[in-house]
């Protein structure tokens, strides 16, 4: 979609116009257009004039104009931080250390979730001395910034690299253009079941990073790869990528079902084969995962209270139950593969737009929204139940629940239905995290009833 223009100070909304809406802007993705459309008060607005932005990729272009109070937006300026694998892994690698000046050793090892992983051409020396201490190990080479297993391979010896290259990567490329791409060790020995690989797909939703403020979604998905896993032909891709847009191409992939499991049905598997204490674990763990990495990109992320980011976060379990952190994805995938993920995906939106709360019908201390837990509102978040963390496992009794039941109808009932009741509890600054406006049917328009608000 082309980049939107932005109002400057001097326009405004003709007397009577648009009472009471909000004014949205997405791509055409059908789940997120379903939920848009249907969404109370809401209606699509025309290129120049929106209040809520949502784009597929990047920071959109907004020209030299700014950003009205009460306007949202669904990336932050530079997300890239976290959502380029080389950045990610420079961030990861840069904080780790820096938890290691302060005399944290023990945190510093909490960062050891992302595999070893190298930028060519500046760490090829690095790369090398690695592959002295182990070879006949087996890595995997990625472009930096793109997405849907475009580009990547598997290699075992060094020279494969320059091979790729020149037969058929990039023959007619620079050499800075190279800078692009990572060299990560493969997981070589991945959980399996039923002989495939698969990966989980997580949705975490940021809504400021200075205080730092997280939601983790309790449903996703675990992608299987339609061939059977074997190290004996590092060149099938469909035995070791699980991304949708290369499996759906395989002859065995099953279009019915998309080859996905709910998390809730990859926990109680767990939980079975595992029992509950490794399967409560390894899901403690993931929320490390999360944390740790949103925290190694704090500082340098620029925060805007107009912004609001879901992240699509892409982990591997080994043989040990241990999650490895494969990559952070800026846009995750809302085009849905089957019936199923269509319903899950029109949830995930529908619940990003109740904690962003364009309509300002929260309070700001709600710990659920829908099947969105707050994890981190400047420091962890407790349950309810008055559980403190215990010593060795800081994140024990965290507000989260992850492949756990959504029971996000329920909560939500209970939720708007005292709010409904109670109009003096849903003024434009009462909202999570955002406080940004009146809830649909207002008779005042919401940038007049926004102009007040500084600094939600």
């Amino acid at each position: 979609m082309p980049g939107p223009k932005v109002t400057n100070g001097n326009s405004r909304r003709r007397e009577g116009e648009g009472r009471g809406c909000v004014r949205y802007r997405c791509p055409p993705i059908r789940a997120l257009q379903d939920v848009l459309r249907q969404r109370p008060g809401w209606r699509e607005g025309r290129e120049e004039e929106w209040d809520f932005l949502w784009s597929e990729a990047g920071w959109p272009g907004l020209g030299q104009g700014y950003l009205e109070d009460h306007m949202r937006v669904c990336h932050f300026q530079n997300h890239y931080e976290l959502t380029r694998k080389n950045l990610l892994v420079k961030n990861l690698k840069r904080h780790r250390r820096q938890l290691d000046r302060d005399g944290s050793p023990a945190e510093a090892a909490r960062c050891g979730f992302y595999p070893c992983t190298f930028q060519l051409p500046g760490e090829y020396h690095l790369l090398v001395e690695e592959f002295r201490r182990r070879p006949g190990s087996t890595w995997i080479m990625k472009p930096a910034a793109r997405s849907q297993g475009k580009g990547i391979f598997l290699f075992r010896r060094l020279k494969d690299i320059t091979d790729w290259r020149w037969a058929g990567g990039r023959p007619h490329e620079d050499a800075a253009a190279v800078e692009s791409y990572v060299a990560q060790r493969y997981i070589e020995d991945p959980y399996l079941i039923g002989g495939r690989k698969f990966d989980l797909r997580v949705y975490v939703l940021v809504t400021s990073f200075l205080p730092l403020r997280a939601w983790l979604y309790r449903d996703g998905f675990a992608r299987f790869s339609a061939v059977r896993f074997s190290l004996s032909c590092i060149d099938d891709q469909y035995a070791h990528l699980t991304n949708v847009a290369v499996q759906r191409t395989a002859p065995a992939y099953d279009h019915a079902r998309g080859c996905k499991w709910p998390l809730q049905q990859l926990r109680r598997f767990l939980t079975a084969r595992h029992g509950a204490s490794a399967a409560l674990a390894l899901f403690t763990e993931m929320d490390n995962v999360f944390v740790r990495s949103l925290q190694s990109v704090q500082k340098v992320i620029i925060n805007d209270k107009h912004c609001f980011q879901l992240y699509g976060y892409d982990i591997i379990l080994d043989q040990d139950l241990k999650p490895w952190l494969i990559e952070v994805n800026a846009s995750p995938s809302l085009n849905a593969t089957c019936q199923q993920d269509s319903e899950l995906k029109c949830r995930v939106v529908e619940d990003v737009l109740n904690v962003v709360d364009m309509e300002g019908r929260l309070t700001g201390r709600e710990t659920q929204v829908g099947g969105f837990d707050l994890m981190w509102n400047d420091g962890p978040v407790f349950r309810q139940d008055g559980g403190q963390p215990g010593s060795a496992n800081p994140f024990c009794s965290t507000n989260t629940n992850l492949g756990c039941y959504n029971d996000r109808q329920t909560q939500l009932r209970k939720l708007f239905k005292p709010l409904a009741s109670n109009p003096t509890n849903q003024g434009p600054g009462r909202g999570t995290d955002n406080q940004s406006g009146p809830r649909p049917g207002d008779e005042e328009p919401i940038r007049h009833r926004l102009a007040i608000m500084n600094g939600s």
